[in-house]
């Protein structure tokens, strides 16, 4: 566990390095946000939602400030693959894949935690209807914080399982293009779940991607009751449980019939 967290602490200094990428990135998501906020004003001008448009302003600004922990991705990892440099890595007293489970988590949390951060103090300073509100109540503070931590867990399980698929293709743009496609959609950061239809709804909570955004955020702002806590972190140990088990098996799989090329 000692090699891990040493790996875990190296991966999380490496991030606060890019600094520039970091004010990009906060500013892409801004602008972002804001033009989302403002469609989502205007549909409410010519068809108000049973939904307040408060809590549809800060589900988008939670989207917007974890949307690094959805698409970011291990780039030394893939560059490793295509060159067969990861073979040096076959050579370390450690588990592949926990050695890459807990490299990514450094990475997504790091990314989210240096974006998310100046961008809620953002959203929290805009007018009623734009930016963040308060959450429901504490309880569902803390049970919404709680879903965001297993659905962060998740969220490196299925990252890992994209890798294990790009050992085998040595290219990640089409898995990647999938999976990107599949959370964006089902985890609510291109339009919020709450403004599906009830039916599609039933059928997206079952899905894993709605566990890593969506329900935390529904906890936050009281969509969904602290007595659902309970149930969506059973529902998302039981998905990080079988994307881990899965992972373990590709990469276990990939390493015993491995060909490196070159020399």
């Amino acid at each position: 566990m000692r090699a891990y967290f040493t790996v875990f602490k190296m991966r999380l200094r490496m991030e606060l390095q890019y600094r520039g990428a970091m004010i990009g990135g906060i500013a892409c998501q801004v602008f972002f946000g804001l033009i989302l906020v403002a469609l989502y004003r205007a549909l409410y001008e010519g068809k108000p939602q049973a939904i307040p448009i408060e809590h549809v302003a800060t589900y988008v600004w939670l989207q917007q400030s974890f949307f690094r922990m959805l698409t970011s991705t291990d780039a030394d990892l893939l560059d490793k693959i295509k060159s067969g440099d990861i073979s040096y890595d076959m050579c370390r007293p450690v588990d592949m894949y926990g050695f890459y489970y807990v490299r990514i988590m450094a990475q997504k949390l790091m990314g989210s935690l240096m974006r998310g951060i100046p961008m809620l103090i953002f959203a929290a300073l805009l007018p009623k209807g734009w930016g963040i509100v308060l959450p429901a109540s504490l309880p569902g503070l803390l049970s919404g914080l709680l879903a965001l931590v297993f659905g962060f867990l998740c969220m490196c399980a299925l990252e890992n399982i994209n890798m294990a698929f790009t050992m085998k293709t040595l290219d990640s743009r089409g898995v990647q293009a999938m999976l990107n496609l599949l959370m964006m959609t089902f985890s609510g950061n291109l339009l919020p779940l709450t403004l599906f239809p009830d039916r599609w709804q039933k059928a997206i909570k079952v899905l894993p991607y709605s566990q890593l955004l969506d329900a935390p955020i529904r906890l936050y702002t009281g969509e969904y009751p602290v007595s659902e806590a309970f149930k969506i972190i059973t529902i998302q140990i039981f998905w990080t449980a079988v994307l881990v088990t899965v992972g373990m098996y590709l990469w276990s799989r990939n390493k015993k019939r491995m060909i490196v090329q070159g020399g």
